[in-house]
Formats: structure tokens, C-alpha cells, sequence
């Protein structure tokens, strides 16, 4: 019964990715082995996650993977040499940042919280708003926002171009040619497709380890799995739908985010972002969009309240759970340490030092 519990929450999302993966230009990748291994770092012990998929376009190499980890570490893709991809999604923070919302160049904040990067090759969408189809897309973004790197595709090309180890590497990677801003995003992208978390206390769990998850954690999962109401939209192996929802976070503000709707103008995604992971929640506080709510707990309390019922674009799957004290604490145990990875090579990142990057 109890693998049975654990599995309701996997399988519902196997099919999906199966169909995600089998579109057009997309098919799922060999596991990503290869690059973890070029890194120094080991297999990837995948659990219930099927292998990320790779566009064909961008296949994954060891030599690209490892260009996608320097780039992905250094600060002089910024405009003043401050920022790097790794400052907002830091694998010692989940990979993600300390928040409340994200800090970019001149101590600039952001609006939103920087979502994880763990996973996100399994996204059909990027950005909290879903801006962008890829990881690849999703990469060239940050470079230009004002407020995050600061610099422009043009600035950050020539400043690389400048440096004699990467148009070594570019070369070795993309061969001859100029480097362009296709290429950055295109190595950046496969290096963070080899960052997946996974092997979980639960993913063990549910391959029929019955001793990885205690009696409360237990506990925890079946009120994930029904009264809590979490699999309404944290199913599957990456614990999310990939859609975009409205849990009234921000009502009373005069100027709110609207979220999804600045990128498909329908009303309907007024205010609704995008359904992030469960997997390393609990190492990644403070959380929703904007980092309302500090901790695990006081986003489990809001939404027993039923979310902000104020917002008339509510999601219809926010109401009232009537969670007791135990059940919430049980959850709470659930998502704090059930669901957070037991993989080394992928928890154990660490940032390139700048005396080794390409000079």
C-alpha cells in the first residue's frame, strides 16, 4: 500500500513526459552520464526521473558540457564583472539564491524569485511566466535584463572573444566561425541539463525501499496525495504540471504582477505563474514567486487558508484544506527532507575559481 501511495505521484506524470519528449525536434536524452562524468563528478543515479530530453540541434557533448559550466560560473558575461548565471541559481542554495526576490548588478533587486536551475531541462516552458520555450532561449535573457547582468549579447560576445582560452574552446566545441550568442546559450544549456536532482529519501521509497521514509514522512506523503491536494498540480517525477496558476499571492498591491498573462495577454493568466518542483524544496527557502513566505510551514498555512482568497482570478483549486496541526506538520517533514536529493555529484557543485577560468 505504501509504494502504491508513492507511486499515485510518479506515474500520473510518465506518460506527459513521454509525450513531451517524443514531439517534434525533441528526444529524450541518454542519460546524462557522460557530462557528469567530463566534470569529474560521477553517474547520475536517475531514481524515477526519466533522462532529460535534448533538442537535436544542441546535442549534448563532454567538451560542451563543461564550456556550459565555465560560462554558467563566470561573472564577466556581466556588465560590471559582478553577476554570473551562478549568483541567482547557486548549487550551495538549491540552486536558486538567499531572496526574498533575486539581486543583479548595483545591488539591483528583482521582482521575482530566481526559480531553480535543478530540473528545469524538464520544463516545456521557462521563466516563472513561461516566457521562453528552452533552456537555450531561457539563457541568453539574464544576459541583457537591466537589472540582472546588465550588459548586451553584442558587449558580452567581444568581452569572450577577448579572453584566448575560451576561443580556444568555442573552436574545439562549435568549430570555426565567430562565437556567437547562439553558441553561449547553446553550452549553457547543455551544462544545465546535466543538473539533476534526484534519488530522493522518496525516490528510494518508491522504488521499494520501505525503510528510506519514516512514519511521519509517510504520513506526509499520503496528505501530499490527498487531502493536502498538493498533486492537483505537484505530480510526477519532478512534482510539477508545467502550467501556470493564480494562488493570489499579491491582491493588495497597487501595481501586482500579473505573471503568465504579460506573455499571452489572456485574462485568464492574470496573475498565474508557473508550478515550480517539489524535489530540494526544503533547501531553497524563501519560496513562491516573490519569496512571500519564509518557510515550508507558512506556505503549507497559506494554503490551508485556501491562498488569497481576495484575487478574483483565483485558481479554482485553491480552497480551504482543513489541515490539522499534525497533518501540516507531517507534510512538513515530508517536503523538507523526503523530497531532498541524496546526490553528491549534482548537490556537491562547486563554483569554478576565477584563477581557473579560461584566460
Amino acid at each position: 500500500m505504501n509504494k502504491l501511495i508513492a507511486l499515485v505521484a510518479v506515474v500520473t506524470i510518465l506518460v506527459p513526459i513521454a509525450i513531451q519528449a517524443g514531439e517534434e525536434g525533441v528526444k529524450p536524452a541518454a542519460p546524462p552520464i557522460t557530462g557528469t562524468q567530463a566534470l569529474g563528478l560521477g553517474p547520475v543515479k536517475l531514481g524515477v526521473l526519466p533522462a532529460p530530453p535534448v533538442p537535436p540541434d544542441n546535442p549534448q557533448t563532454a567538451r560542451k558540457i563543461l564550456l556550459g559550466k565555465q560560462l554558467y560560473f563566470d561573472t564577466r558575461l556581466s556588465k560590471d564583472n559582478t553577476i554570473s548565471c551562478a549568483t541567482c541559481h547557486s548549487p550551495t542554495m538549491g540552486w536558486s539564491d538567499e531572496g526574498p526576490t533575486s539581486k543583479g548588478i548595483a545591488g539591483q533587486r528583482g521582482g521575482r524569485r530566481a526559480p531553480p536551475a535543478s530540473n528545469s531541462a524538464y520544463n516545456p516552458l521557462q521563466f516563472w511566466d513561461g516566457r521562453s520555450p528552452s533552456l537555450e532561449d531561457q539563457a541568453k535573457g539574464p544576459i541583457q535584463n537591466p537589472v540582472e547582468m546588465g550588459n548586451t549579447h553584442a558587449v558580452m560576445i567581444r568581452t569572450v572573444e577577448d579572453i584566448p582560452g575560451y576561443v580556444e574552446e568555442f573552436k574545439t566545441v562549435f568549430g570555426t566561425g565567430p562565437i556567437t550568442i547562439d553558441q553561449v546559450a547553446q553550452a549553457i544549456a547543455a551544462f544545465e541539463r546535466t543538473i539533476v536532482t534526484t534519488d530522493s529519501p522518496f525516490d528510494r521509497f518508491a522504488l521499494g525501499d520501505e525503510a528510506s521514509l519514516t512514519k511521519l514522512e509517510r504520513r506526509g506523503l499520503e496528505i501530499f496525495n490527498g487531502k493536502g491536494r498538493c498533486t492537483c498540480c505537484h505530480w510526477g517525477p519532478n512534482f510539477s504540471d508545467g502550467r501556470f496558476h493564480n494562488l493570489g499571492t499579491h491582491p493588495d498591491m497597487a501595481k501586482p504582477d500579473v505573471g503568465r498573462y504579460e506573455v499571452t495577454k489572456n485574462p485568464k493568466d492574470m496573475g498565474a505563474f508557473k508550478t515550480p518542483t517539489m524535489r530540494d524544496v526544503g533547501l531553497r527557502p524563501p519560496y513562491l514567486h516573490m519569496g512571500n513566505e519564509k518557510t515550508i510551514e507558512d506556505v503549507i498555512v497559506f494554503y490551508n487558508k485556501g491562498g488569497g482568497l481576495k484575487d478574483k482570478n483565483l485558481d479554482r483549486m485553491m480552497i480551504p484544506l482543513g489541515l490539522s496541526k499534525g497533518e501540516i506538520d507531517a507534510l512538513v517533514a515530508f517536503l523538507e527532507r523526503a523530497m531532498t536529493s541524496l546526490n553528491p555529484e549534482v548537490a556537491n557543485v562547486k563554483p569554478i575559481p576565477a584563477s581557473e577560468m579560461p584566460q
